[in-house]
């Protein structure tokens, strides 16, 4: 429709002539002129802008699916269980037991008396004791003889530890107590502190007991051991 329009317009324009205009002689014009070119651009831009003017018809579709149809499948039955077979359990013959019948022995009742011991021909005693054997009376373990450590007399006069110069200064007097290990030979070995009033006599009489105290050694049945002994020591001044 549109492109009838558009022709018709276009006829309408080439055929239609103005009045002034001159009547067609025998001949034709120059094709070429400006004006005629002029005038059919006009024409021509006139029906575009009438076509560019009609409204488009716009069809709008609508794509409306086919109802959904649905079909129940039934299906299939399982198929029957296989038939178990049932086992009977046949119940176990047992021989019946046989009763033993019970035999009593039967007592024979025997002489009734005291035993009779008859010995050889003789005046003697039937049985001979033989000598009476008198042990003698066992001892008891006798407990072993434990003798304990005793200062050497001959240490006696080195037995005393210096007195610290400190606790002179001061005016002070202290004991110590330790525990003393002392070997086979009389010497001390280890020296532990149980007591002391200051440390300074503590450790006066360490040094002092590692070095210069000598003892007799503990004897077991006469045979020297070590063994331990507490002892104190007293920290006395005097007036000079």
């Amino acid at each position: 429709m549109r492109m009838s329009m558009m022709q018709a317009a276009m006829g309408r324009g080439m055929t239609e002539r103005r009045p002034d205009a001159p009547a067609p002689s025998g001949y034709r014009r120059n094709s070429g002129s400006p004006v005629g070119i002029g005038g059919a651009i006009a024409v021509h831009a006139l029906v575009i802008g009438a076509w560019l003017l009609i409204p488009k018809e716009v069809i709008d579709t609508v794509f409306t699916p086919p109802p959904l149809t649905t079909t129940n499948i039934p299906l299939a039955d399982p198929p029957p269980p296989e038939p178990v077979e049932q086992t009977v359990k046949k119940p176990i013959k047992t021989r019946p037991t046989q009763q033993r019948p019970t035999v009593t022995d039967p007592i024979v009742p025997g002489a009734q008396g005291d035993p009779v011991i008859t010995g050889g021909a003789g005046t003697g005693d039937a049985i001979d004791p033989g000598p009476t054997i008198i042990l003698p009376p066992l001892d008891p373990p006798r407990a072993p003889v434990l003798v304990d450590a005793g200062i050497d007399p001959r240490a006696l006069g080195q037995f005393q530890p210096d007195y610290p110069g400190a606790m002179i200064r001061q005016g002070l007097e202290g004991t110590v107590t330790v525990r003393v290990t002392i070997n086979a030979e009389g010497r001390v070995t280890d020296i532990a502190r149980v007591a002391a009033s200051d440390e300074s006599f503590w450790l006066a009489t360490q040094r002092h007991a590692l070095r210069k105290w000598r003892f007799r050694p503990a004897t077991r049945d006469g045979v020297p051991v070590a063994t331990t002994k507490i002892l104190t020591v007293r920290f006395t001044l005097t007036e000079r």
